[in-house]
């Protein structure tokens, strides 16, 4: 897959019949994790994802997430419709597959390994990632039915400033090898 330059995010118009993601990220304060894993029905997910080469004003990846000892791969690939809003296309893989588009990782990038606690809360389903180069943060993700969407947060959370737009923050940012985070 070559890079190509200049390609603009799709309009909501555009992206009217794609699949969807409408998320809003946040920097969290490190939580409690054995308050975490009180909560009813936590899950808690170690996730690997690989950023692969991909055309300019998109992003491709690939994630091994395991949960109790099973093992699932997909292959996920979004393109921006607004700082919210993006396009994800997401399709399970087999695990020779995974290991086959490894091969095709972009060389810029390390790996990024977090562990993902999945909490249900006031019906939505809030993501978060820790990972192993933060001590004292982590950050939360809630996918929404809209950008305007009011958000309750669960009271086992510390919310320290809403990262959405800051591209710092996204994952395909912190596996840059320039971040120097896993040193």
């Amino acid at each position: 897959m070559q890079k190509r330059e200049n390609i603009q995010p799709l309009s909501p118009r555009e992206s009217a019949s794609l699949p969807l993601e409408i998320e809003r990220k946040y920097l969290i304060s490190m939580p409690d994790i054995d308050r975490l894993l009180s909560v009813p029905f936590c899950r808690v997910l170690q996730i690997e994802q690989i950023y692969l080469l991909s055309d300019a004003g998109e992003s491709s990846r690939i994630r091994r997430i395991e949960e109790n000892g099973s093992f699932c791969y997909f292959y996920t690939r979004k393109r921006a419709v607004t700082s919210v809003t993006r396009i994800e296309e997401e399709d399970a893989i087999s695990a020779e597959e995974y290991r086959r588009l490894i091969l095709l990782a972009d060389p810029a990038k390390n790996p990024i390994r977090k562990t993902r606690y999945c909490l249900p809360y006031a019906g939505k389903l809030f993501e978060i990632d820790v990972y192993p180069f933060w001590k004292k943060q982590a950050v939360l993700e809630v996918e929404l039915d809209s950008e305007e969407e009011a958000i309750l947060f669960p009271p086992e959370i510390t919310i320290l400033r809403e990262v959405t737009e800051d591209l710092s923050f996204r994952n395909s940012s912190l596996a840059l090898k320039e971040n120097r985070l896993y040193e």
